[in-house]
């Protein structure tokens, strides 16, 4: 045999040796999907893929991309801050200064007529948005449609979205007709409503069938709220199924993300909007965009503020303002961080109790606030975390859910002013079905009903009714009247038979 016959016979031998070591070996380290194992197993979380080769094609597929998906060092770093800030010992807390509160006793008819003209100018000039907190579904008023299609019974049989929706038009154009000395422009509130992955195409279905409730559609955004893994207590990563993993909303709070991460902080900037209006989707009594509250603060200059209502009894369980630590930031506690000397201890000069600013999640920010906090709570990547029973591929297991509340931004305002607000007024929360003892659907409507008629009275109307009147009165459309002002045309010397709406 020459020299280059046997040449090829050893080159084919050894290029059929390389092939047969090639199949023997395991994949290399650099497929995608290996590369994906490598870089789970940095963050200590490779066991999500643990029943991988148990999967069909198709369930392969979905973890892969659900796991691709994740930004794995953000919520590393969430996961160990977390866990970690659970081991600090936390600063102790104060009464919040009697000074730092504008109760409603102190407030004079000067003050009031003069913060809502400054917020109606305000709003004229376009610089207040509205953000509306509404990723929850109503699964315990026995929906599963998102909280604000609920309706409470009232007898517009309008929902939370419709009546919310009608108070941004009666506050348009009243703005409108208060500040324009010519002919009336038109005046438009640009309304950013956070939704959930869980409610979203529900919700911009819903304003779409019920044509916006007559606001414009170009002056709505929608814009989800983040998710993040489920934990267990050592911080791994909870299998809802083998191919997918248990994931929940990350809290109210994560509107300051949101806002930045669908920048539509910057549009807020592009718009001219200076003030921010925040509140949750689940207070019927809620005067949106209210002129009173923007006015006021404005007039204070600070960076965030808050509506509060006093605290009905010691026991309630509601979050109060406190300062914390010895001349510390304003936060909230939750009633579990009250112990029972704590919760029912009295201001001697004042009779209210010491901690009785109840947090009603109604907020106001300066734009520039939000932009701060959205970067200040990113980078610190505390959240709270929250014992649940969380669906697993074995059945329901205790775990962890992070979060983050609307609250924690109080900490990082170098000023937060607090507005005393009645609670017959302004706060009456949907929270749990007819039955229970309080926050219900029913307790809601009667809110609203009882309010309502104290209007009518006080324009000059009268009511006729066939049930007591405590069970019943009348529905005021948010088109009439945005807190009572303007009915004494529609009311005076007309009788009204509860139950009713009186409406344009």
């Amino acid at each position: 045999m020459g020299a280059a016959s046997m040449e090829r016979e050893n080159g084919a031998v050894a290029a059929a040796a390389a092939a047969t070591t090639e199949m023997l070996s395991p994949p290399r380290v650099n497929s995608p999907r290996q590369a994906l194992v490598e870089r789970l197993k940095d963050y200590g979380q490779e066991d999500v893929f643990a029943l991988l080769d148990e999967l069909s094609p198709d369930e392969r597929d979905f973890l892969v991309r659900d796991i691709e998906n994740l930004d794995l060092p953000r919520i590393d770093r969430i996961i160990r801050c977390s866990l970690h800030s659970q081991g600090l010992p936390v600063a102790a807390i104060e009464p919040v200064p009697e000074n730092w509160v504008a109760t409603v006793d102190r407030r004079t008819m000067e003050d009031r007529e003069k913060w809502w003209k400054m917020g109606l100018k305000t709003i004229y000039e376009g610089k207040l948005g509205v953000v509306l907190l509404s990723g929850g579904q109503g699964t315990r008023l026995g929906i599963s449609d998102p909280k604000g299609c609920f309706n409470i019974g009232l007898p517009s049989g309008k929902s939370l979205f419709q009546i919310q929706a009608e108070r941004i038009l009666c506050v348009q154009r009243l703005a409108a007709q208060v500040v324009s000395e010519g002919p009336t422009r038109p005046v438009t509130i640009h309304w950013y409503i956070m939704t959930s992955p869980f409610t979203d195409e529900a919700t911009r279905k819903y304003f779409s069938s019920h044509k916006y409730f007559g606001l414009e559609p170009d002056q709505i955004s929608f814009f989800q709220q983040g998710t993040l893994p489920c934990i267990s207590k050592d911080g791994k990563f909870i299998m809802e199924t083998p191919f997918s993993l248990a994931k929940a909303p990350d809290g109210n709070g994560g509107v300051y993300a949101a806002l930045k991460s669908s920048r539509l902080l910057e549009d807020m900037a592009s718009r001219g909007i200076k003030y921010v209006d925040c509140y949750g989707v689940d207070n019927v009594l809620v005067r949106v965009a209210d002129p009173t509250f923007l006015g006021y603060f404005i007039d204070k200059g600070a960076a965030s503020a808050a509506k509060v209502v006093r605290k009905a009894y010691p026991q309630e369980q509601v979050g109060v303002f406190v300062r914390r630590g010895k001349g510390g930031p304003l936060t909230v506690v939750e009633y579990s961080e009250l112990d029972q000397p704590m919760a029912s201890a009295i201001n001697q000069r004042t009779g209210r109790l010491q901690y009785c600013w109840s947090n009603v999640c109604l907020n106001m920010f300066t734009l520039d606030f939000l932009n701060q906090v959205a970067t200040g709570l990113e980078k610190d990547g505390v959240y709270h975390l929250a014992e649940k029973k969380i669906p697993s591929m074995n059945g329901y297991t205790m775990g962890l859910k992070l979060e983050q509340f609307i609250f924690d931004s109080f900490p990082y305002a170098p000023s937060t002013a607090l507005f005393e607000v009645l609670r017959e007024e302004e706060f009456a929360p949907v929270k749990n079905a007819n039955g229970s003892n309080f926050d219900t659907p029913e307790s809601a409507r009667l809110s609203v009903l009882r309010l309502h008629t104290r209007w009518v009275i006080a324009a000059g109307g009268f009511l006729t009714h066939s049930v007591p009147l405590y069970a019943t009165g009348v529905e005021v459309s948010p088109l009439c009247s945005y807190a009572g002002e303007n009915l004494e045309a529609i009311c005076r010397g007309r009788t009204f038979h509860a139950p009713c709406e009186i409406s344009l």
